[in-house]
């Protein structure tokens, strides 16, 4: 696998496939009905960082460094959702397939909300639960005023069911594409460092037919904007600015924007190019184009492998980023 690009702003995302680029500006979006999830990391690898608990916490020096994470996430998050609530879950508890539920939080209780880890560490970092849980609470809340649901996901080291999550992710799509689900989006948020950047990136560049990308990943020590946090909600519906113009390094335009500028833009670049550079209100931004990473669209339903049967009940801103891709 390549390395990690560096995205510039204002630019969240930017994907090559072939000789068609996708850039998304960094855009905070309001999405109409809009269901919020956030799950943590309850594996035993989370366990110094969520610090020591009971008379021990009163008598180490040893911060919590999740909570900080978790308050703010859960503050903005919970201004996304439709009824300003979040449901939070600590996952990866106990044998590491267990979930274990705290509660349906809002903006206003985070700022002062405790979270010392769960009950019991896990033992692996199983992730299949999350996503059978999440996809069941979208079913169960359409009912509800659910139109789309957004789960944020953050571990802080490499997962042990990629593959299973990988074939559920695809039958997901197919109910999404299908009509069956609403559209669904999963952000991988790492923390620390010892997070598998490189298998949080190959589960991310896969695109679904009738659908595109299920995932998007961030860096928690590599974010400067909290609209990073829901880039992936971003779409080509929404305006940014009056338009703009898509330069190549040669100075050729690729495409103008008449009227409008989308937050995401799409053009067609020539084999050789390097970057491009979009002009909007006299301010032009440079951005080098990344490899083409090669996604795959998952076609026949027998190329879908078999997912395991169901487990168990249960930072100062700077002018570029790296990592900061599906």
């Amino acid at each position: 696998m390549a390395g990690h690009e560096v995205i510039n702003r204002p630019f969240s995302d930017v994907h090559r496939m072939g000789n068609k680029v996708v850039a998304t500006l960094l855009h905070d979006p309001t999405v109409e009905g809009l269901d919020v999830a956030l799950y943590m990391d309850g594996s035993a690898s989370m366990e110094n960082a969520y610090g020591p608990r009971g008379i021990l916490a009163k008598l180490a020096p040893v911060k919590n460094q999740v909570e900080p994470q978790m308050q703010w996430m859960l503050e903005y998050l919970a201004n996304k959702d439709r009824d300003g609530k979040v449901r939070v879950t600590y996952w990866a508890a106990g044998d590491g397939t267990q979930l274990e539920m705290v509660g349906d939080l809002t903006g206003p209780q985070a700022k002062g909300y405790r979270f010392p880890g769960p009950r019991s560490y896990g033992k692996a970092t199983v992730m299949l639960p999350v996503l059978r849980d999440f996809v069941a609470h979208i079913k169960q809340s359409v009912s509800e005023g659910a139109k789309r649901g957004l789960a944020v996901i953050i571990t802080d080291s490499q997962i042990n069911d990629a593959h299973d999550v990988t074939a559920y992710a695809t039958q997901v799509a197919k109910e999404i594409a299908s009509g069956r689900l609403p559209r669904i989006n999963f952000v991988f948020m790492g923390v620390g460092d010892k997070v598998d950047e490189e298998q949080m990136e190959e589960i991310s560049h896969t695109t679904y037919p009738g659908v595109g990308h299920l995932w998007c990943h961030r860096i928690a020590d590599r974010m400067e904007e909290m609209a990073e946090l829901v880039a992936v909600l971003v779409d080509e519906t929404m305006t940014v600015a009056a338009g703009g113009t898509v330069y190549d390094a040669r100075g050729q335009v690729l495409k103008t924007y008449e009227g409008r500028l989308p937050a995401v833009l799409e053009f067609d670049v020539p084999p050789d190019c390097k970057s491009f550079t979009l002009e909007v209100a006299g301010q032009r931004f440079d951005q080098p184009i990344p490899e083409d990473h090669g996604d795959e669209e998952h076609h026949d339903e027998d190329e879908a492998p078999k997912v395991a049967p169901a487990a168990p009940p249960a930072a100062a801103p700077s002018h570029s980023r790296r990592g900061h891709r599906h």
